[in-house]
C-alpha cells in the first residue's frame, strides 16, 4: 500500500513538473518566474520519500521532458532535480532550517557545474567564449556608433573602463552562480514549506528572518580579500578571479546580515514593519547608496555582536 502510494506520488509530481516546464518553454512570458518552481516538485518528493526515491524521479522526469519537449530541457531538469533533490534530502532528514538551506545551496551550485559541463560537451558550446564574442561584439558597435558621431577622442577613456568592467563581469561568474544559487534554494525550500505545512498540516519554518546570524569568519574572509585585492594581482590570474568573487560574496553576506539587523533593531523598537521594507526596497534601487551603509551595518553587527547588546536594553 506504502509503496503503491508513493509511486503515484512520484507520477503526480512528476507530471507537475513537465507541466511546469512545458509552460516555461512555450510561455516566455514566465520564464524567470517559472525557472524558480521548477524545483519544488523534486523537493517534495525528495523530503517524504528520501534521496534515491528523488533521483529516480530526477532521472524519469528527463527522459520525459527529452521526449514531450526537446533535448534543450534535460539542463533544465538536472539543474532544478539536483538543486531540488538536495533541499529535499535535508528536509528528509530533519536538519534545521538554515542547514538544509545551506545544502540545498551546494546542490544548485553542483547543478549548475554540472549542466555547463554537460552544455560545453554534449552541445558543443562554449559559454565562456559566447559571452567573449557578446563583449566584443557590443563593444565594437558601440565604437562604431561613436565613430561615425566623430566622438572618439572623447570617450576613449570611458570606453576603456566598460570594457574592463565587462571583463571584470565575465570573471565574476563563479559568484555569480554561487549568488543565484542561494536564492533558488530559499525559494524552493521556502514555497515548499509552504505547499507541505497546508497540505499535510506541518510546523516547516525558516527561523524569524531578524534573528540571522552569520559566522564571525564572513568578516575576517572579507578583510582578507580587500587587503589581497589592494595587492597588485596578475588580472588574467587564478588567484585575482578567487579572490574578487569570494570578495563579492562576502559582500553579500554582510548585506544581508546588515538587512537582518535593521529587521531586528526596528521590531525592538516596536517600529512597524513597512519601514524595514522599504528601506529593503530603497537599497535594491539606489543600491550605490544605501548598500554600503547597509553593509557596514552588517560588519558591525556581526563583530560586535550587536544584537545581543541591543538584547540587553529595554525597547
Amino acid at each position: 500500500m506504502n509503496q503503491s502510494k508513493k509511486i503515484t506520488e512520484g507520477a503526480m509530481l512528476t507530471a507537475v513538473y513537465i507541466i511546469l516546464l512545458l509552460v516555461i518553454v512555450f510561455v516566455p512570458v514566465i520564464q524567470i518566474i517559472g525557472i524558480f518552481l521548477l524545483p519544488v516538485p523534486f523537493v517534495m518528493y525528495t523530503s517524504k520519500h528520501g534521496f534515491t526515491a528523488g533521483v529516480l524521479m530526477m532521472v524519469i522526469a528527463s527522459i520525459l521532458a527529452m521526449l514531450l519537449a526537446t533535448l534543450v530541457t534535460l539542463p533544465l531538469t538536472l539543474l532544478a532535480g539536483i538543486g531540488g533533490i538536495a533541499v529535499g534530502s535535508g528536509m528528509y532528514r530533519e536538519k534545521n532550517a538554515y542547514e538544509t538551506w545551506a545544502q540545498g545551496t551546494i546542490g544548485h551550485i553542483a547543478g549548475f557545474v554540472i549542466v555547463l559541463f554537460l552544455i560545453q560537451v554534449v552541445f558543443q558550446i562554449n559559454l565562456f567564449q559566447e559571452l567573449d564574442s557578446a563583449m566584443n561584439e557590443s563593444m565594437d558597435m558601440i565604437r562604431s556608433v561613436i565613430g561615425q558621431m566623430n566622438l572618439t577622442t572623447d570617450v576613449e577613456e570611458p570606453l576603456e573602463l566598460v570594457e574592463e568592467q565587462m571583463k571584470l563581469m565575465k570573471e565574476m561568474v563563479p559568484v555569480g552562480i554561487a549568488i543565484l544559487s542561494i536564492i533558488m534554494a530559499f525559494i524552493a525550500q521556502w514555497l515548499t514549506y509552504k505547499i507541505v505545512n497546508r497540505v499535510e498540516r506541518k510546523q516547516f519554518a525558516f527561523p524569524a528572518f531578524k534573528n540571522l546570524d552569520f559566522p564571525i569568519a564572513v568578516i575576517w574572509i572579507f578583510f582578507l580579500t580587500i587587503i589581497l585585492s589592494i595587492m597588485d594581482l596578475d588580472p588574467d590570474g587564478v588567484l585575482f578571479t578567487v579572490v574578487i568573487n569570494v570578495e563579492a560574496l562576502c559582500v553579500f553576506l554582510l548585506v544581508v546580515q546588515g538587512f537582518s539587523f535593521i529587521f531586528f533593531y526596528m521590531d525592538h523598537k516596536k517600529i512597524h514593519q513597512a519601514v524595514p521594507i522599504t528601506i529593503v526596497i530603497l537599497s535594491l534601487f539606489l543600491p550605490f547608496i544605501f548598500m554600503f551603509i547597509v553593509r557596514i551595518i552588517g560588519i558591525i553587527d556581526l563583530g560586535f555582536r550587536l544584537k545581543q547588546r541591543v538584547r540587553q536594553q529595554k525597547p
